[in-house]
């Protein structure tokens, strides 16, 4: 597997499954998508493992194997694995911090044995490596301003739990046919949920409430996480707003569909994603061409 054969491997898999936050990825620089698509793609393709319906086989020992290639090829090995030359080329490159990525692989284990959290605290503790962590593997790519290279983390840490809950709501229903249970078992218990009521099909008016109860955690995240735009440079922010305005869109039409994720699957309509996207095109060019013009006087 060639290093450039690496990096259209993962855009393709971004492409075809993430298509919101590739659409996103449109309005960076041209040349920080790849790496984007890397760090995508390696977390794409680790879920698979844990989560698709297609897999067959022992997952623990496919997700041993790729925790194992991963070391070879970080360590300077090769590989014939499609994903880890061009993921392993961006983690050299932007010294993408290697307990994120431990942080990331362990919650993808979790994945295996744990079906339920009795907390919401407990499910931070799971997101933290399978959302937050995301988050603060793409801001070195993203690049924070000079000096704001601490500050930045904590929103981008946001954006990824963000994110992450959207999902959730978004996919009970499909959560719950792999045998799991996203939305705490103290928040069910409270408002008189139970996870048979999940199976069920029908939005009860207490299932409304659940979620509603849950979308307005995710927005108290977002909300943390706005802040963290202005601390980019200039060229990631109208990608990072469109992300915004994209994954927040699905959370509208939640709201819009009276919490109806068990019946649905919710989704943002490709005009208002291509509006989305056109709105912040000509600011991501303007940044990008700004960007371009700036030289440095060779003494």
């Amino acid at each position: 597997m060639t290093l450039t054969a690496s990096y259209e491997f993962c855009r393709r898999l971004n492409a075809r499954h993430g298509r919101s936050y590739y659409l996103a990825t449109l309005l960076l620089p041209a040349w920080k998508r790849p790496h984007v698509h890397a760090l995508y793609g390696f977390a794409r393709y680790a879920d698979e493992i844990v989560d698709s319906f297609t897999m067959t086989g022992d997952r623990e020992r496919a997700l041993d194997g790729l925790s194992a290639r991963l070391a070879t090829t970080l360590a300077g090995g090769t590989t014939e694995d499609p994903v880890l030359p061009a993921f392993a080329q961006t983690v050299r490159s932007f010294g993408v911090d290697h307990g994120d990525i431990g942080a990331f692989l362990r919650s993808m284990r979790a994945d295996l044995t744990v079906t339920r959290y009795a907390t919401y605290d407990d499910l931070l503790a799971y997101m933290e490596g399978s959302a937050a962590v995301i988050g603060t593997m793409m801001l070195p790519v993203l690049e924070p301003l000079p000096g704001m290279e601490g500050k930045a983390r904590e929103p981008a840490r946001q954006l990824g739990l963000a994110f992450q809950l959207t999902n959730f709501l978004r996919d009970v229903a499909e959560d719950l046919e792999r045998g799991r249970v996203y939305l705490p078992l103290e928040d069910l218990e409270r408002f008189g949920v139970t996870v048979a009521d999940l199976g069920r099909g029908g939005c009860t008016p207490a299932l409304r409430e659940l979620l509603a109860f849950q979308a307005r955690r995710a927005r108290d995240h977002y909300a943390r996480a706005v802040e963290g735009i202005g601390m980019l440079t200039p060229s990631s922010r109208p990608c990072i707003r469109a992300a915004f305005q994209l994954y927040g869109g699905i959370l509208d039409r939640i709201e819009a569909a009276r919490y109806d994720v068990l019946g649905m699957r919710v989704a943002v309509p490709r005009r208002r994603r291509a509006a989305i996207f056109a709105r912040h095109l000509l600011a991501a060019s303007a940044a990008d061409r700004a960007e371009r013009r700036l030289t440095v006087e060779i003494p």
